[in-house]
């Protein structure tokens, strides 16, 4: 006999890893997908900006942990907070404009993406060096007494 057997009962091996492949870039492409296009403006800038709806009002960090001149990258809300002079406080996406890598540190006055080495402006989120065209998008924040919260 030289017939060959295929079983009628269920879907092709072929069917079945297609399938399992296709869902698992589903998965991988709605994860990716967490994109800032929300529009909020910051009290102090106007910009338009980005934090999730599901982070809104959720406390930050305390004033005093924020550098004069300087600033504080967090990485789980993807934002990043600056207070360029005494009181001042700013906050932008912690998403590089370039290439949407994460923005790691704050230093000399300008905020750091490590990935191709673009920085931005701690006062204005303003291209200051680098491949990135575009300012990080500011987000609004709420300051009171000690406490900094999204808004």
């Amino acid at each position: 006999m030289s017939a060959s057997f295929q079983s009628a009962s269920g879907p092709a091996r072929r069917t079945v890893v297609a399938a399992a492949g296709a869902a698992g870039l589903a998965v991988a492409l709605t994860a990716c997908g967490d994109s800032d296009d929300g529009s909020s403006s910051s009290a102090d800038s106007g910009s338009a900006g980005g934090a999730s709806d599901d982070t809104a009002g959720a406390t930050l960090a305390s004033t005093a942990d924020i550098p004069e001149g300087g600033g504080k990258v967090f990485a789980d809300r993807k934002v990043v907070v600056t207070q360029p002079s005494a009181g001042e406080f700013k906050a932008f996406s912690a998403t590089c404009t370039h290439q949407g890598c994460a923005v790691k540190s704050v230093a000399d006055g300008v905020i750091n993406c490590p990935c191709h080495n673009s920085n931005f402006s701690i006062a204005d989120g303003s291209v200051k060096g680098g491949p990135a065209k575009a300012p990080l998008p500011a987000v609004e924040i709420t300051v009171s007494g000690d406490s900094i919260t999204l808004a």
